[in-house]
């Protein structure tokens, strides 16, 4: 018999036709994010757990889901598990890294245009009938080209932004905990503290993790180092960026704008922000590309079945407990 699978969300069919081949599969049928409740009843009698960012795997879920023998999560980032958790149970976690990085920096890109130009609110104007002809000042936005841009966390999709700054001519100043030498190479990209970056750059874009370290990451203070013309890009997660604060500067104009893919208490917004002419935001779409969401799927088919057959994944989150992981059931 087929060991069983369950998927906290519909996946794209391709993806489904490649899980059924290898397991039982079981599905949530509501196009919605299960309650932690649900999870429990649906995933209970699995021996895989495909989730998503969505879902907050902890270890009272693992523990009512006796013969879990690996998680798959359909994401690059993987706060939503408890991985110490894992690591005491010997349950494999795996993700999806590297085949989201183009899509997410494509969307960056989309966004830091669409802000600096004022994209979204020229729609409404025209939509709404109030365009009667060109003029002087109309709908004014600011260049991109020739600027700075800053990028905050140089791993696979800060890399991926700064390759496309070169055909904007922008000068690029980036900053992580340590000197990415190919970023330098590759980009000129100049290694600077945060304060010396937020002080300097036009446009600022987050591409760091979430973790205990960076929760508020981007707080009052930042805010009020940045130019008053520049921009705020958040592509990564939204609790690395203070919303009150943010809120805040975009009314008091201590900033000339933001987007935002992500927020803080995802799906609820900080009230207030919708009023903000100044801020652009779209519903967590960085890797909303119908090519995408395949790899994605198919990389978390792949890990779920590498772990069913005995062969490390390659993209295993906590690798130090693969030797001593739990047995598949005879």
């Amino acid at each position: 018999m087929k060991p069983a699978i369950y998927v906290t969300r519909l996946l794209p069919e391709v993806v489904m036709d490649r899980l059924r081949e290898y397991f039982m599969v079981r599905v949530n049928p509501h196009d919605r994010v299960l309650t932690r409740k649900e999870i429990m009843k649906n995933a209970a009698s699995c021996d895989i757990l495909l989730c998503l960012l969505t879902d907050t795997i902890d270890g009272e879920i693992m523990d009512v889901i006796p013969n879990l023998l690996g998680i798959s999560n359909y994401a690059v980032g993987y706060d939503n598990i408890d991985i110490k958790a894992a690591n005491a149970r010997k349950i494999p976690v795996c993700n999806t890294p590297g085949v989201l990085t183009e899509t997410t920096a494509d969307l960056t890109w989309a966004l830091i245009l669409s802000v600096s130009r004022r994209i979204v609110e020229a729609d409404r104007y025209t939509r709404t009938g109030r365009f009667k002809g060109w003029a002087p000042l109309l709908m004014l936005g600011q260049d991109v080209y020739g600027k700075t841009l800053g990028i905050i966390g140089a791993g696979r999709i800060g890399r991926a932004v700064a390759r496309r700054a070169r055909g904007f001519n922008m000068r690029l100043l980036y900053h992580d905990q340590q000197r990415n030498s190919e970023l330098e190479k590759d980009s000129g990209a100049i290694f600077c503290s945060l304060p010396d970056l937020l002080s300097a750059a036009d446009f600022v874009s987050l591409h760091i993790p979430l973790h205990r370290d960076t929760v508020n990451y981007i707080s009052a203070g930042e805010l009020q180092t940045m130019k008053r013309s520049a921009f705020l890009i958040n592509t990564s997660r939204g609790q690395i960026v203070d919303e009150t604060a943010l809120l805040r500067a975009l009314q008091k104009k201590w900033i000339a704008g933001a987007a935002l893919d992500v927020y803080y208490n995802e799906p609820a917004l900080t009230p207030g922000l919708t009023a903000c002419n100044n801020l652009v935001m779209v519903p967590h779409i960085g890797s909303a590309s119908t090519e995408t969401r395949t790899r994605m799927g198919l990389m978390a088919a792949d890990n779920a079945v590498a772990i069913m057959e005995n062969r490390k994944p390659a993209a295993l989150v906590n690798p130090e407990i693969w030797d001593c992981r739990r047995s598949i059931r005879s």
